[in-house]
């Protein structure tokens, strides 16, 4: 029987430092993880996503234009006090490998780490709760061919993360990493520890966190979990902003039909019957 592990209370990091540079004109001033998708910001999309799987405390790692999303969160969340910010002084000068750095007091427990930029359906991380238990569990979907730009995943006969970069041949590729990963039991304190080794190093500043997994997966300590069949859309151009109207419009005037059926029916019927 696989040994699974039933989802408990845990936290999430979302790191949302970056500009977002391959996005300008549109984050000159408005950081990446603000763009609106249907009227609501990326990281509206990512954090009620994870309240509605029962994840509330979720750390978002911050670094420019931090006020903006500072107050957005103060704003949207008011009724959710362990929805809070990090800063990170690096943001300009570092890659997210730094951001994993400010966050790594907070990975005590069990806990997700995702990419400020990756949109997905709230379905998928039931998915990803329920994966079959694995120190890191790094979440991968399949395609017929893989660009330049894709975090590339090879894995070995039984699913298991043998490696992950962006420079992986396409022999060797056999998947791409949508920016999530769960973390449990051990592997919280041993991503924690690879963390705070490599940022002694000076040149490690412009280092990716899946350096680390992919080091990791070599001790076969990362196992994968495929959403292949859900909604999500990593955010790094304009046309990836386009292809998130395709993606999650459906949702999205789904929600909005039934905002409008509650907005109408107002105070005057229980919510058990809505």
């Amino acid at each position: 029987m696989t040994d699974k592990k039933s989802p408990i209370p845990l936290k999430a990091i979302v790191l949302s430092a970056g500009q977002g540079r391959r996005l300008l004109p549109l984050t000159e001033n408005t950081p990446k993880c603000l763009l609106p998708v249907f009227d609501k910001p990326v990281i509206a999309w990512q954090i009620d996503a994870l309240l509605r799987a029962g994840i509330e405390d979720i750390t978002v790692i911050v670094g420019f234009q931090m006020g903006k999303v500072e107050a957005l969160l103060a704003e949207r969340y008011a009724d959710y006090p362990q929805v809070r910010t990090r800063f990170n002084p690096f943001f300009e000068v570092a890659d997210n490998l730094a951001s994993c750095w400010i966050a790594r007091d907070e990975m005590t427990d069990d806990f997700l780490l995702l990419n400020g930029d990756t949109l997905f359906d709230a379905d998928l991380l039931s998915r990803v709760l329920h994966a079959e238990m694995a120190p890191i569990t790094l979440c991968v979907d399949f395609k017929q061919a893989f660009d330049e730009d894709d975090m590339k995943v090879q894995l070995d006969t039984e699913g298991w993360v043998r490696h992950v970069s962006k420079v992986l041949t396409a022999e060797q590729t056999d998947a791409e990493s949508i920016g999530l990963i769960y973390f449990r039991e051990q592997g919280v304190q041993l991503f924690r520890a690879a963390v705070e080794r490599a940022l002694r190093d000076p040149a490690k500043l412009k280092s990716w966190y899946l350096t680390i997994i992919d080091a990791l997966a070599q001790q076969r300590l990362v196992n994968s979990c495929s959403v292949q069949g859900f909604n999500w859309c990593e955010i790094d151009f304009i046309d990836d902003l386009r292809r998130t109207e395709t993606l999650f419009g459906v949702e999205d005037d789904a929600l909005k039909k039934v905002n409008k059926v509650e907005s109408a029916l107002g105070d005057d019927i229980l919510p058990s019957s809505i």
